[in-house]
């Protein structure tokens, strides 16, 4: 009988309260019930394009220079300075084909926001399929698609836990995810022809130039990304971003550099795949004039590689019969290994013994806008496992230095298993007081149905230790390889390094 007396007052209390909440509905108000969710808002974008208002209402257009600042919670229409807050988590934005799943920093959010209205304009004109390319070729300034973001870490504390790694730094997996994400924003701002009547391009990033981290970026102060479009050829566009510190009082004058990354896109049209001419570049300001001079020499540097490298393959019998020297000096400690374990030098060891690996299924949460897989993602998987493979083999934390030139070979598709293998190619002790770690990461896009595995990207990180665990007598093994194949990748590593004369 108790038990019964409960559950019917238990179920007279629901009814009730069902009836309250219908008469009242304010009484179900997120922000009276409900902790706000990490990463669900972002604020407007720097982008002419503006950005969506839950009101219906569009606000007036932001300058193309104004930052595009990042919170890390829900905040009301018309927050922060520039127009409304962006609602990255449930945006009223259509069509929800457009957006991309949710593996989002609150920066990327921002930045497909930004991207978005682009696309939604010629979406609404009529679609993509029907729609002609773009016949006439604009020219615009660096400036038209300059976008600056601020990372309020001073200030914001769910912000600062987002990007906090267990040092108390930035973690700079998620920052090569949020530069990926800005340079395409970029992008896709120069490409624009603001004709809803052509089909928008397809930008694929091609490749990534080296990154040094010039000093740890701290979580105590704001944190500054600024990126504009630097030269463009017929199908490409080189985009150049900075990070920076700022000061708590703004000045940001005498802050040096963090980090500066270049980043090379391409342009196909987005019915045919075949590359497609982008619109022109005319830089305005002396320091815009010198980008643009400095990119089109280093451009056509390239080029002239390429062209050497085709020339070098031809001619492999002699360049296989120049290397012996080299490739025997490399293997002849790790046949000691093979043939007397015993008498092998212990403070080498084996390349294959520093490898790691790890496995995941491409979800569609991690697609871009193209409905591929977001080549941030893919960077900062890379540097996660370089880490470990680094931290693995010093055996204290190593510090990032920088990520080598990347070419992104092949796209990653939705649904794909990539599989992520990494090992130390070599390490460089000549300087004791700072020893490098050259950590190698190859991703590969594998589907077992076909018994069929291709290589996507190949990473490579450089990595260090603190003074203190070197002054503790830290010792830092050699790297040896073991058969003729690791050789020549440790050969062609440095080679691009320019270590041999």
């Amino acid at each position: 009988m108790a038990m019964r007396s409960s559950t019917a007052t238990s179920l007279l209390s629901r009814t009730l309260l069902l009836r309250a909440t219908s008469s009242s509905p304010h009484l179900l108000e997120p922000s009276a019930h409900r902790v706000p969710r990490v990463g669900s808002r972002a604020a407007s974008s720097s982008s002419s394009s503006g950005s969506g208002d839950p009101s219906g209402q569009e606000p007036a257009p932001a300058p193309m220079d104004s930052p595009i600042k990042v919170f890390s919670h829900l905040r009301g229409g018309g927050a922060g300075a520039g127009g409304a807050a962006i609602d990255a988590g449930g945006s009223a934005r259509k069509p929800l084909s457009l957006w991309p799943g949710m593996y989002h920093s609150p920066v990327t959010n921002a930045l497909w926001e930004a991207r978005s209205s682009i696309f939604e304009r010629k979406m609404d004109a009529g679609g993509n399929a029907e729609a002609g390319p773009q016949t006439e070729l604009l020219t615009k300034t660096p400036a038209q698609s300059r976008t600056t973001i601020v990372y309020k870490f001073a200030t914001d504390d769910i912000l600062r836990e987002q990007y906090r790694d267990p040092w108390n730094e930035v973690r700079i997996g998620k920052l090569l995810e949020d530069l990926d994400a800005l340079a395409g924003t970029i992008a896709v701002k120069h490409c624009s022809d603001d004709d809803s009547t052509t089909r928008p391009l397809l930008l694929v990033t091609a490749s990534v130039d080296k990154m040094v981290l010039m000093k740890p970026l701290r979580l105590d102060t704001e944190v500054k990304i600024v990126g504009a479009v630097t030269y463009v050829g017929r199908s490409s566009i080189d985009i150049q971003i900075e990070v920076t510190q700022i000061d708590q009082d703004g000045d940001t004058q005498s802050d040096p550099i963090a980090l500066t990354a270049n980043f090379t896109f391409v342009a196909r049209d987005s019915v045919t795949g075949k590359s497609a001419p982008v619109n022109r570049l005319s830089p305005e300001t002396e320091r815009e004039k010198q980008l643009y001079e400095e990119t089109e020499a280093l451009d056509k540097v390239k080029k002239r590689k390429r062209e050497e490298q085709k020339g070098v393959l031809e001619k492999g019998v002699h360049k296989l019969g120049a290397e012996a020297e080299r490739l025997k000096a490399l293997l002849a400690e790790g046949r000691v290994f093979s043939d007397f374990p015993a008498l092998a030098d212990r403070d080498s060891i084996l390349m294959k013994d520093t490898r790691l690996e790890n496995s995941l299924i491409c979800q569609p949460q991690q697609r871009n806008l193209y409905g591929r897989i977001f080549g941030g993602f893919l960077m900062h998987r890379a540097f996660e496992l370089a880490f470990s493979t680094a931290y693995a083999f010093v055996g204290q934390r190593p510090c990032f230095l920088e990520v080598d030139h990347v070419d992104f070979l092949k796209p990653v598709d939705v649904g794909d298993f990539l599989r992520f293998k990494s090992c130390v190619l070599f390490t460089q002790l000549e300087n004791k007081w700072q020893p490098l770690v050259n950590v190698e990461v190859v991703a590969h896009v594998t589907r077992p149905e076909l018994r069929k595995s291709e290589i996507s990207n190949t990473f490579h990180f450089t990595f260090s230790v603190g003074s203190d665990a070197l002054k503790n007598g830290l010792n830092i093994r050699n790297v040896v390889p073991s058969t003729e194949e690791e050789a020549r990748r440790i050969l062609n590593r440095m080679d691009a390094e320019g270590l041999f004369d």
